[in-house]
C-alpha cells in the first residue's frame, strides 16, 4: 500500500515573509486532523503564471494570492465567480481535476463575516457607510457593501483622483469627498471603514477628531497591527461599536480552506492569540 500523498496549498506575494496565512492554515489543518501542508513562497511579477502552473503540475490544490499578483491571479483564470470579476482581482484560486485554474475573491465575504460574527443585527443598508481609501482593500469593501444593498457610500482618499478611478469603475454608486472634509462626513455616518494602512503599527493615524464619531456608529479597522489601532481606541472612548482587522484576514481564508481540503475550519480565540504572536 502506498504512502499518502499529503494535500498541499501555498500563499504566493512579494514580500511575503510578513503573512500570517501560513501560521492560520497550518493551525487548521492540525486542527481538522487533515494530512496538508501550507506554505508561502516568494514570487517575482514575471514568474507568476510559470509558477502557478508550476504548482499544479506539482498536484497543489489551489493558492492564496496577495501583492501584488491579485489582478494577474485574475487574468490567467479560465474561470472566476462573480464577485471577482466585480472586485477586478483575485485572492484564491482553486485548481480543478479538470487542470483549470477557478479565481475567486474571499475578501468581501471575509468583511462581511468579521462584522456579523460579532454584531449578528448589523444592517449595512442602513445609513451612510464612510469608506478611508482607495485601494484593492477599499475595492473589496464597497463591493461587499453594494452586494448588501448600503444605498450610500461615501469614499474619501488622500489621493482624490484615485477615488475618482473607484467611481467609474462602480458606475457612479459611490460618492467622493476630500479628505479634508473627513469630519464633516464621519459626523453623520453609520458605518465607518479604513481600508489604508494609516495607524500600522502605530506610526500614523486616521486625522479625525474623536468627537465627529458617531456614538452610533459601527467602525471597522482592516489594520490589525496593532489589534486595536487609534482610530479603534477614538470609537470605544465614544461608545461606539467596533471591530478590528484580524477578523477579516480569519474570514476570508475560511472559503480557500474548504475548497482545497474539503473540511470547514473553526475560527477560535486561540487562533488569534496564535496569529497575534
Amino acid at each position: 500500500m502506498g504512502e499518502v500523498r499529503p494535500l498541499l496549498a501555498a500563499v504566493l506575494g512579494n514580500p511575503i515573509s510578513h503573512s500570517k496565512s501560513p501560521r492560520m492554515h497550518n493551525y487548521w489543518l492540525k486542527q481538522r486532523n487533515i494530512n496538508g501542508y501550507y506554505i508561502p513562497i516568494k514570487v517575482e511579477v514575471e514568474d507568476f503564471e510559470r509558477t502557478i502552473r508550476s504548482l499544479m503540475d506539482m498536484g497543489f490544490s489551489g493558492v492564496n494570492v496577495t501583492i501584488p499578483h491579485k489582478v494577474s491571479a485574475l487574468k490567467i483564470a479560465d474561470e472566476s465567480s462573480s464577485i471577482a470579476k466585480y472586485i477586478g482581482a483575485a485572492n484564491t484560486l482553486i485548481f480543478t481535476k479538470e487542470k483549470e485554474i477557478y479565481a475567486d475573491n474571499t475578501d468581501a465575504f471575509g468583511f462581511l463575516n468579521n462584522i456579523r460574527c460579532k454584531y449578528p443585527s448589523w444592517n449595512p443598508k442602513k445609513g451612510t457607510s464612510v469608506v478611508l481609501g482607495a485601494g484593492g482593500a477599499s475595492r473589496a469593501v464597497i463591493a461587499a457593501l453594494l452586494s448588501e444593498g448600503s444605498e450610500k457610500i461615501i469614499v474619501l482618499n488622500r489621493t482624490i483622483e484615485k477615488a475618482e478611478v473607484l467611481k467609474r469603475d462602480y458606475n457612479n454608486k459611490i460618492t467622493v469627498e476630500p479628505w479634508e472634509h473627513l469630519n464633516d462626513i464621519v459626523v453623520s455616518s453609520s458605518n465607518i471603514i479604513n481600508t489604508t494602512s494609516l495607524g500600522m503599527n502605530g506610526k500614523t493615524f486616521i486625522p479625525v477628531n474623536p468627537k465627529f464619531i458617531p456614538k452610533e456608529a459601527l467602525v471597522s479597522d482592516l489594520v490589525y497591527t496593532p489589534i486595536e489601532t487609534n482610530l479603534l481606541k477614538m470609537a470605544k472612548s465614544r461608545g461606539s461599536r467596533t471591530v478590528d482587522g484580524l477578523g477579516m484576514l480569519i474570514h476570508q481564508g475560511i472559503p480557500g480552506f474548504e475548497a482545497w481540503f474539503d473540511q470547514t475550519p473553526l475560527v477560535t480565540e486561540e487562533l488569534r492569540k496564535i496569529l497575534l504572536k
